[in-house]
């Protein structure tokens, strides 16, 4: 996920979700129907709308999958049983994310 997004608006289309994590469109609906915990709103086209909760789900699940290359029974389980720890895993990662971005600015001005 590009790390210096922030999210701001109250729903997301799935392409700018997929966008977001640069990932297929595909991989989003997948991920959709794998996880439970991500329940976007559709609208009367039938077209997903992603809150900032989906997206922060999205996060977890990218940064498993992804990231640290569980299978997706693997996300599934480490979500149930800890959920609380991937969370935290994933801001210190995007804090680490920040401040590296930060010192690489300041490099490039020094």
């Amino acid at each position: 996920m590009k790390p210096s997004h922030k999210i701001e608006k109250i729903y997301y289309s799935i392409g700018e979700v997929a966008e977001l994590f640069e990932v297929n469109q595909s991989l989003i609906r997948f991920w959709e129907k794998e996880f439970d915990i991500l329940n976007p709103q559709k609208n009367k086209k039938g077209n997903r709308l992603f809150t900032k909760l989906d997206i922060e789900n999205l996060k977890l699940i990218y940064h498993l999958v992804k990231e640290r290359g569980y299978t997706l029974q693997g996300a599934k389980d480490k979500l149930k049983q800890n959920r609380e720890n991937v969370v935290n895993a994933v801001q210190i990662i995007d804090s680490l994310n920040q401040v590296k971005g930060f010192l690489l600015e300041l490099k490039k001005e020094l």
